[in-house]
């Protein structure tokens, strides 16, 4: 474990931090989808209510099925804290996993069931690096800078906002994670999604205040430059949601005058101007389920939602907006049914595997970066 420069709390890599977890073992390699689905199915029925299955809205058709609740990652964790199960598979990603342990109790257990799911854009951020960053901004300025990370962030990130004072966002309640930073402090750090910060600004009307702090290269690395300005966005981007371009827009109207475009606000800023409705994954689907029979919608974001919506709503003519190659996320792709199956099956027979701990003071620190979200 390594030790921050500013603050008490030690952590690492998240490279090393779940390198413990386990493998699909061998066996469970060249299960077809009638063998999964029936020990998946018998799995369930002799744990009974002892487990939840939560899918995350980017997860595949077949572990959505198998899901007790589909939703975004904080709708989720609520619900396994909810729920009076004493295990939690999650089908999502790393840090999705980390804030349901977060709010669950602790008798409760989460499980990951690949070690492969690790969203790249959590990555960008690394605590112990934003840490580096924060000595040397601070130093550069005498304001008060509040850190505000979006959810879709490591745990230590999120308790390393909470003890400099900041919190966490969703992609919904961002610009009053903003208003409620600035009304504490002179300046904000947001990571690690520039494209959801620079959409942000431009909703507080404050877009010509921000500058980006570049982690990777010495030259975007100007602490005099960063606390010269009111926003300071962290360089990180979810890898789907920045492959759209607005010539994806641009090319869909040509070829379907007749479609509504929706997009996530972690895409570009260009997209997100050129786009009809801009908002969170469940203003997506609300979009969807709410248009009337005969519309097209084309969506931008993953992938496996949009399929989600073309299947749940078959009045409703559901685009992707750049094809299944463009939109898919190769994280969520890893929590496939053969590790549904085999997770489930070694709970059956008394064994936790890929089991999902944050440290008890990183908890606590990260609880309370979320309580202060709930207060805005």
């Amino acid at each position: 474990m390594a030790g921050m420069e500013t603050t008490q709390l030690d952590t690492e890599l998240s490279l090393f931090k779940y390198d413990n977890l386990e493998q699909l073992p061998r066996s469970y390699r060249d299960l077809d989808a009638g063998q999964r689905t029936d020990r998946i199915e018998a799995a369930l029925a002799e744990l009974g209510d002892d487990v939840v299955i939560l899918g995350h809205n980017y997860q595949c058709q077949e572990i959505v099925e198998h899901a007790d609740f589909t939703g975004d990652s904080y709708q989720l964790s609520k619900e396994a804290a909810a729920a009076d199960a004493d295990y939690v598979i999650f089908g999502g990603v790393t840090f999705m996993a980390e804030s349901a342990d977060i709010i669950t109790d602790d008798d409760q257990s989460v499980i990951l069931p690949s070690m492969e799911a690790s969203c790249p854009m959590a990555g960008m951020a690394e605590a112990l690096q934003v840490d580096t960053a924060w000595a040397e901004i601070t130093a550069a300025t005498d304001d008060d800078i509040i850190p505000v990370t979006y959810m879709n962030s490591y745990a230590d990130l999120k308790a390393f906002c909470a003890e400099q004072g900041g919190l966490v966002c969703t992609s919904s309640n961002a610009h009053k994670a903003f208003e409620y930073a600035f009304e504490r402090g002179d300046k904000v750090l947001f990571l690690p999604d520039k494209h959801l910060g620079e959409n942000t600004a431009h909703r507080l009307d404050m877009e010509e205040e921000v500058v980006t702090w570049d982690p990777w290269d010495p030259a975007g690395k100007e602490p005099a430059k960063a606390a010269a300005n009111d926003i300071i966005l962290w360089d990180g981007y979810c890898q789907v949601h920045e492959r759209f371009r607005e010539d994806h827009i641009t090319r869909l109207r040509d070829q379907r005058p007749d479609a509504n475009v929706v997009v996530h606000p972690e895409c570009r800023r260009e997209v997100v101007e050129a786009a009809d409705i801009v908002g969170s994954t469940s203003t997506i689907i609300d979009t969807v389920e709410s248009a009337a029979p005969g519309d097209t919608w084309a969506i931008g974001t993953e992938v496996h939602l949009a399929n989600h919506l073309a299947r749940w709503n078959p009045e409703v003519e559901v685009l992707p907006l750049c094809g299944d190659a463009c939109m898919d996320c190769d994280a969520m792709r890893q929590i496939d049914p053969n590790y549904l199956t085999w997770v489930l099956e070694e709970l059956v027979d008394g064994r936790e595997r890929n089991v999902i701990e944050v440290a008890p003071e990183e908890k606590e620190l990260a609880r309370v970066a979320i309580d202060r979200m709930l207060e805005i």
